[in-house]
């Protein structure tokens, strides 16, 4: 019987069979508590499995359930009570959230291989690193309802590499105030050869790029005008160049600390930033081999972790104003990043379906992890009442093939009409002249307002 229901499923409802076989192999409920009795410090499972509290952080992610007490207590069986549900969130411990992220993308990174991907810079593993800090929180905790000033729960140093759509690493800060450089050093400690960071100019430090460096990575960071490194000496400017941005030159620059031969390459827009900047100066440590246009071009990829951060906000709910606790609000943003994960291998999965299905070569459909989204809260938990949980439960051991396999089979039953991205010209700022308050606060009817714009009368 279950059988005949999955397929239907399949042939109706195939991003939620997709997105449940995705999370069984992202955050297998097994692994998950794995992983926190390996990195647990202080805490302990007792009568509630942290697998359970990631499952209930996943339902709001999703966008399945308004907030963690909506989804605890729609739990039938919950084995503690709220309060106590609520002070293991709380105690979630930073070391935990970061081996989450790094080994919920290590279980998909096996899977992505599997289908064709176009790598920004052959022979390198490019690796997006940003700040990203979480919102003001509601102060629903004692010590914050005497204050005016906005509560900020922390924030997060993020790892992104666009050649796989992954968040791959993260470093949780408990202490909003605290410098993102300050905790560089796990990520710093972690770089290989073979791996290029592009990071702002908020990491163009003497230490950690002398970090990267001693590591055999490469880097690509934007120059700080204070806190980049002293130099010895710098070369002549060499002519690189055009790209589609602007003009392009580099010179050699050696260092107050002995290091020598890197590059700085500027880069002269043709049309300045929002910040109103006309010029971008770069530093690097990558051969000659790569050229200088080269690399102005591959840090324009640094801005895909910022429309990764607004997708986690819009489309992820990663910013769940009700957790005030540093730790819970921590979480709740480390569960929607793998939550993310799992749709952006959605995805790649759709969008390699298609491309392989349309025999004119055209260019393949970019899919929307939004519409993924939609279509994953309106029919998934329905699916889950048909579905009990054994029929999933095979999935958690079959191997990475396999799980491709499976996922490319449902995404060609995906219309692609129906989850692509919608592309819209840029936005014209209009100008907000000065009016009197009492203008600015009147109320117009909008009905007589259309009326008068049709050319009748109101």
């Amino acid at each position: 019987m279950f059988d005949e229901v999955m397929k239907r499923f399949e042939q109706q409802a195939p991003v939620c069979v997709m997105a449940r076989l995705a999370l069984q192999r992202a955050i297998a409920p097994q692994w998950v508590d794995e992983v926190f009795a390996e990195h647990r410090q202080r805490q302990y499972p007792r009568e509630l499995l942290f697998s359970t509290v990631v499952e209930l952080m996943t339902l709001v992610s999703l966008g399945l359930s308004p907030s963690l007490h909506a989804a605890a207590t729609q739990t039938k069986h919950l084995p503690v009570s709220l309060a106590a549900l609520y002070e293991k969130v709380n105690r979630t411990e930073p070391a935990i959230l970061r081996a989450l992220v790094q080994g919920s993308a290590q279980r998909l990174e096996p899977v992505l291989a599997a289908w064709p991907c176009q790598t920004s810079l052959p022979g390198w593993r490019v690796r997006v690193l940003d700040g990203n800090h979480l919102p003001a929180s509601e102060k629903r905790l004692s010590a914050l309802r005497e204050q005016r000033g906005a509560a900020l729960p922390g924030h997060a140093l993020v790892v992104y590499e666009p050649d796989l759509g992954l968040v791959t690493d993260l470093i949780a800060i408990e202490d909003a105030h605290a410098q993102e450089r300050a905790a560089m050093a796990p990520l710093l400690e972690c770089a290989a050869p073979g791996e290029l960071w592009l990071a702002d100019r908020n990491f163009c430090t003497s230490t950690i790029l002398q970090g990267w460096h001693q590591a055999q990575a490469s880097f690509i960071v934007r120059e700080h005008g204070r806190n980049s490194p002293a130099l010895a000496s710098s070369g002549a400017w060499l002519e690189a160049g055009r790209i589609e941005t602007g003009q392009v030159r580099e010179q050699r620059i050696d260092l107050k600390s002995g290091l020598r031969g890197w590059r700085r390459i500027e880069l002269q827009l043709d049309q300045p930033t929002e910040a109103g900047d006309t010029v971008i100066r770069l530093w690097s440590n990558l051969p000659a081999a790569v050229g200088a246009n080269e690399i102005a071009r591959l840090y324009r990829k640094r801005w895909r972790i910022e429309g990764m951060f607004q997708r986690l906000e819009s489309v992820m709910h990663s910013e769940i104003r009700t957790l005030g606790h540093p730790r819970a609000a921590l979480l709740g943003f480390t569960v929607a990043v793998l939550a993310y994960n799992v749709l952006a291998m959605l995805k790649r999965s759709v969008e390699a379906a298609h491309a392989a299905a349309d025999e004119t070569r055209s260019p393949p459909p970019e899919v929307s992890t939004y519409y993924l989204a939609v279509q994953i809260r309106s029919q998934y938990e329905g699916m889950l009442i048909a579905l009990p949980p054994d029929e999933w439960s095979r999935w958690s051991d079959a191997t990475p093939d396999v799980i491709a396999g499976k996922l490319l089979e449902l995404a060609r039953s995906v219309d692609p009409a129906q989850v692509r991205t919608r592309t819209r010209g840029p936005k014209t700022r209009k100008p907000a002249p000065y009016v009197e308050g009492a203008v600015a606060r009147a109320h117009h009817s909008t009905a007589r307002l259309l009326k008068r714009a049709k050319g009748g009368t109101s």
